[in-house]
């Protein structure tokens, strides 16, 4: 049976990609700085034996360290760096700036990701697939910025787009697969009621990027539908 670590796992897409993996009868470990989650204890029952979950704050270094110590023995076939955040716009815009806002957004968009392939280096080396996926956003985009604004948000996922692009060279030698995926604007708690897409379809998507990434496509910048995005 093979396991997926998924950070940020008690709503939104990170909910749906412990849905769908468990729904498959993968082995899902479930993170969340919230693990009394009504709607992530629901589906511990509906899938039990399939669903662990775990109480972790990915901004906090020493909770990731002891995670990866309780989890040692395991075997981790893919990690999803799903949990971040985005700074309310009041505070991501010129002359508005939350510089502490800010900082916070690098520790949990731009850090914790790093950290997270770390400190789960070697439960993922030893597995079969030995995939990592960060999830990034269009936003992070350099060459599609026309907009502006949105200043906190675009410059930590900018950042981790590179930190990710440097693992792939360092882990290439290692046979680990480390890609970036963009998940469309879905209709989560994030994107509003607005967005374009459903949690289902986003994360339907990416599931197929993820299976089908070979080594090749290391270091790459997915969307959901697997199409290439310009950095």
């Amino acid at each position: 049976m093979k396991t997926v670590l998924i950070t940020g796992a008690n709503r939104g897409i990170g909910l749906e990609f412990a849905r769908q993996y468990a729904g498959d009868g993968w082995r899902v470990q479930a993170c969340t700085r919230n693990p009394d989650s009504v709607a992530l204890k629901q589906l511990a029952l509906q899938f039990q034996g399939h669903v662990q979950v775990y109480a972790l704050d990915v901004a906090d270094h020493a909770q990731i360290e002891k995670l990866s110590h309780d989890l040692s023995a395991e075997k981790i076939d893919v990690l999803i760096n799903n949990a971040g955040v985005y700074p309310a716009s009041r505070g991501d815009s010129f002359h508005q700036i939350d510089y502490a806002a800010w900082a916070y957004a690098f520790e949990v968009n731009t850090m914790a990701p790093l950290k997270m392939a770390d400190a789960f280096y070697h439960q993922i080396a030893r597995s079969d697939t030995k995939k990592i996926v960060t999830i990034t956003s269009k936003m992070a985009s350099i060459s599609d910025n026309t907009s502006g604004g949105s200043y906190v948000y675009r410059s930590s996922k900018s950042a981790v787009n590179s930190v990710i692009k440097s693992l792939s060279i360092d882990l290439e030698s290692k046979g680990v697969i480390v890609a970036l995926l963009h998940p469309g604007w879905v209709r989560t708690e994030m994107g509003g009621p607005n967005a374009l897409i459903s949690a289902e379809k986003s994360v339907t998507g990416m599931r197929q990027v993820i299976a089908d990434l070979i080594h090749t496509d290391s270091g790459k910048f997915f969307a959901y539908d697997g199409q290439i995005i310009s950095w």
